[in-house]
């Protein structure tokens, strides 16, 4: 099965096991999901092989000073992580006000709704870490209006799926590429926040950039934007907490201007998703193939 036909296959399979995940979980209570998630995140832990020595082989990488069980446990929470936050994110339209106090805690964000409400443009950037959907909705949630722009898969349906949680929770999608994303992305920039997930290499503009000691490409079209923008760069990340709680983190803002360097920027940001990912390893997705060198168009 060539390349494209097998991404297409996979992906039809990945939404109809969504889909069914789905009807269950908005069906059972949170907790009860996050546990259903979890074995589910234990199989994947001792079927899904290529996943699991891919991500051995990339936290070796990162830590090589730590021994192989260290290693070895963190990439099994991974799974467990994983599982956890899928389950999650199929019941994030069950989020309101009030779960959102007992499940979420904000540090930080109160300096950003001020940069939001004085007009000035806001773009947040993240990475994979911690339940990253869930980071969306609280964030949107939190009164800043969020737009996150997305690759599209090659099923619709799960695009639309994704489209619609992100939704249910305030928050807009922009399809990378499509028709009308440009005139999109200003109008996010003015009356709201744009978000940005930057710590996988991808077939875009992209620099190389230090990422646990190694050059690693890195999209540098958030920053660009950001400049062009004169914006505020805020990064952002969440992680979950031994009581299954979720603490969503808005670090310093970083001001910027139109002679800013983007390569720069995306470097500083880069260097931000590293420090959490070494604050909560067991939540970051090791099994992507992050330092990979793509051929680019750019």
């Amino acid at each position: 099965m060539a390349g494209p036909k097998l991404r297409a296959f996979r992906s039809r399979a990945i939404y109809r096991a969504i889909l069914a995940i789905s009807f269950i979980g908005r069906r059972v209570p949170l907790p009860v999901g996050r546990s259903l998630g979890r074995a589910i995140g234990e199989l994947g832990w001792r079927f899904a092989r290529r996943h699991r020595r891919k991500a051995l082989e990339n936290i070796a990488i990162a830590f090589p000073e730590w021994p192989h069980a260290r290693r070895r446990k963190t990439i099994h929470d991974m799974f467990l992580h994983l599982g956890a936050s899928l389950f999650e994110i199929v019941w994030l339209p069950k989020l309101d006000a009030n779960n959102l106090k007992k499940t979420t805690t904000y540090e930080g964000v109160e300096r950003v709704l001020e940069i939001a409400r004085s007009g000035r443009p806001v773009v947040i950037f993240t990475g994979h870490c911690g339940n990253w959907e869930w980071l969306a909705a609280a964030i949107a949630r939190a009164g800043l209006p969020l737009t996150a722009l997305q690759r599209e898969r090659d099923e619709g349906g799960l695009n639309d799926f994704i489209r619609d949680i992100r939704a249910a929770n305030g928050v807009k999608t922009i399809d990378r590429g499509s028709p009308g994303a440009g005139r999109d992305l200003i109008h996010a920039l003015r009356t709201g926040v744009l978000g940005f997930l930057i710590d996988q290499s991808l077939r875009v503009e992209s620099v190389n950039v230090p990422f646990f000691g190694r050059p690693a490409q890195t999209p540098v079209g958030p920053a660009k934007i950001a400049i062009r923008a004169g914006a505020c760069a805020v990064p952002v990340f969440i992680e979950r907490r031994e009581d299954g709680t979720h603490l969503a983190r808005f670090l310093e803002p970083v001001e910027l201007n139109r002679n800013d360097d983007p390569v720069a920027l995306t470097a500083l940001m880069t260097r931000a998703i590293e420090d959490q990912i070494r604050r909560a390893p067991e939540q970051w997705v090791w099994m992507h193939d992050r330092w990979r060198q793509r051929s680019s168009r750019f």
